[in-house]
């Protein structure tokens, strides 16, 4: 077993496997762009290595899977020229987009926080094991962007309104909803996970058996399945106006659910908000994974230029005062055409685009 080790990722074959595991337990496994670089050049590299028969996705120690981007280095370089936040972005996407792509297929341990782009990394794997300690999320209209590294192409696949409900608000999933809402293949107890890496490494044409046969037959039950319909009525809009009516119309009716839900969406950037409901609606139209990618990239070049985002991210991961200052901070101020606005191509010079094949 030939081990290569970067700073925060290692990546190694071991087995008929090939082997991405996120090093940066202190960070909770944020990805930084040299770790999306080193995991592109390992599944590169073992694109047409006949050794290596299958894809695995961890992380080496620490409680989380993946917390997402390093979104405070990203902010740094935003108030500078931004040339660095542009090739993060462009780098995580082109990661996302070899994965989903992928000819060998990909098992994901979401086992911890699985958050942003640790989605990114997790949901292009054809495996997506969950455990008791998955907490599965897309906060991202909490710092002022939106749920991208694919996150459009994902939730909008989901039933009835969960997509609008997860994309706003940023709910928190554990690994027995990750696995009723599809967003997980298995549900796997995680002091069974070495065992299962081990056979998987040993047989990988049997991935699927040795998932199912490792997987618990009754998870816990998903609490989310009992608010579906609550979902689906106060979540029935496209237009975060509307979805607040609902919500207060149900608190003043003595739902304490839509009290909470309201109180939290009005914590959100409303920017980013309208931003992530209209992503909803246009990510179905796209036809191939790259064009969801492309759209994303350019919505985000833009959205990290606004004021929200720099203003999220001090808020909530800097000083952490849990008090940003949203510009505007009213939805109703917010017009139609500024929304569309971020959905514009960019110059064919600036548009994202995928790795050679």
């Amino acid at each position: 077993m030939e081990v290569m080790t970067a700073q925060d990722v290692i990546t190694y074959k071991e087995g008929a496997a090939g082997r991405l595991r996120l090093n940066r337990p202190k960070a909770i496994h944020a990805l930084t762009r040299d770790m999306c670089l080193d995991m592109t050049a390992a599944l590169e590299e073992w694109h047409e290595d006949p050794d290596v028969r299958i894809i695995l996705i961890d992380h080496a120690e620490g409680r989380g899977f993946c917390a997402g981007g390093d979104v405070v280095s990203i902010v740094k370089s935003v108030e500078g020229q931004g040339r660095a936040a542009r090739a993060f972005f462009a780098d995580e996407y082109r990661l996302n987009h070899l994965e989903y792509t992928y000819r060998k297929p990909g098992v994901a341990f979401m086992d911890g926080i699985t958050m942003g782009g640790g989605v990114g990394i997790a949901c292009p794997c054809r495996y997506r094991v969950a455990t008791e300690n998955t907490v599965f999320a897309m906060p991202e209209t909490t710092i002022g962007i939106f749920p991208d590294v694919g996150g459009g192409r994902y939730l909008s696949r989901l039933r009835g309104r969960l997509a609008q409900f997860l994309a706003l608000t940023g709910a928190r999933l554990d690994g027995a909803e990750c696995k009723a809402l599809r967003l997980a293949t298995h549900y796997i107890p995680s002091e069974r996970l070495e065992e299962v890496k081990q056979a998987i490494m040993a047989d990988p044409y049997r991935v699927q058996a040795i998932l199912d046969e490792h997987a618990e037959p009754d998870p816990p039950e998903a609490r989310i399945m009992s608010n579906l319909d609550k979902i689906n009525h106060y979540f029935a809009s496209d237009r975060l106006e509307e979805i607040l009516t609902a919500l207060d119309a149900g608190a003043a009716e003595g739902d304490t659910w839509a009290e909470q839900e309201a109180k939290t969406l009005r914590a959100k950037s409303p920017m980013a908000c309208k931003v992530s409901l209209k992503l909803l609606t246009e990510s179905p139209k796209q036809l191939h994974f790259v064009d969801e990618m492309e759209m994303e990239y350019g919505i985000m070049v833009r959205l990290i230029y606004h004021p929200d985002f720099a203003e999220g991210v001090r808020a909530l991961l800097i000083d952490k005062t849990g008090d940003p200052k949203w510009q505007p901070s009213d939805p109703a101020d917010i017009s139609d055409e500024e929304v569309d606005a971020f959905f514009e191509p960019l110059p064919e010079d600036e548009r994202w685009i995928p790795l050679e094949s």
